[in-house]
């Protein structure tokens, strides 16, 4: 007798582990792609499994179906889980050795630009923005340049376009800001009323702000500088490698990127279209 469509006598086996838990989430992220568009199918599992464990807890749902229906039935929630789902840790001058590295090994390039256009992918609150935009007046780069950032929550957007933070955070910031090479007191730039300090108005007039999905959104223009850093962490490897795609033809040729500290191009496909400008600071020019 053919095996074909034979039942098995150890089904744990046939179905090689997959558990309830796996094909309820599977479940929920295909539901949440098709009704809405965002697309974490692909995100890491275990992020994904641990945020969405965190919105059971909150919302009382005992299981992923539960929890699948309440999403599908409520844009309120479904905000909130895009809110969770999409990783918003920033703050000023995050990792100092990447932007004294960045002022050492690519400003010189830069300053052979008549314009220049920077991408930051993954900008959540817009911490990493305005901090790239006060090494750029100290370096007197500011004005001919034009920086994009962009993320797929939208609440975090709207943080970052309006460019006010906690006054206690700044202060904090300030030790990042001197490692990185600053040369006044981060403080300077920004208007502190109470506790809360808001970006000058002139580092913002050269900023815009929108949403972007990596996941499913094509390239937007040409740029000489993209930063995509602690975001490719979060995503499975097939799909790290389609956004390394997405930001190789994003890039102009010579143009810089920058990757976060765990991040890195080895063995990525467009690993030998790179060379290293800081290896330790994840900072590389496109060769062609």
């Amino acid at each position: 007798m053919g095996s074909q469509g034979a039942r098995t006598d150890n089904p744990a086996t046939s179905l090689n582990s997959v558990s309830v838990d796996d094909v309820e989430m599977e479940l929920l992220l295909e539901g949440i792609y098709r009704l809405h568009g965002y697309d974490f199918r692909q995100y890491a599992r275990s992020t994904v499994r641990r945020r969405l464990t965190e919105i059971m807890g909150r919302e009382g749902a005992d299981n992923l179906s539960t929890l699948q229906g309440k999403i599908l039935r409520k844009p309120e929630l479904l905000d909130k889980v895009v809110s969770s789902l999409s990783i918003q840790v920033s703050s000023l001058f995050r990792d100092p050795r990447f932007y004294l590295a960045f002022r050492q090994r690519a400003v010189p390039l830069l300053r052979t630009y008549p314009s220049i256009r920077i991408w930051h992918a993954g900008c959540a609150t817009g911490e990493e923005v305005y901090s790239m935009a006060i090494l750029l007046t100290e370096e007197d780069l500011f004005n001919k340049c034009r920086l994009y950032g962009t993320d797929l929550n939208p609440d975090a957007l709207a943080m970052a376009s309006r460019g006010s933070y906690a006054a206690p955070h700044i202060a904090r910031s300030e030790r990042d800001y001197k490692e990185a090479g600053g040369t006044r007191s981060l403080s300077d730039y920004f208007q502190i009323s109470g506790k809360e300090a808001t970006i000058l108005q002139s580092l913002q007039g050269r900023v815009t702000f929108f949403q972007h999905n990596l996941v499913t959104d094509a390239s937007f223009n040409d740029f000489h500088v993209i930063f995509c850093r602690n975001v490719l962490i979060y995503f499975s490897r097939p799909l790290q490698d389609r956004v390394h795609e997405l930001l190789y033809h994003s890039l102009v040729r010579f143009g810089v990127l920058g990757l976060g500290a765990n991040e890195r191009l080895h063995i990525t496909p467009r690993e030998k279209h790179y060379r290293s400008l800081d290896e330790t600071a994840r900072l590389y020019r496109r060769t062609d």
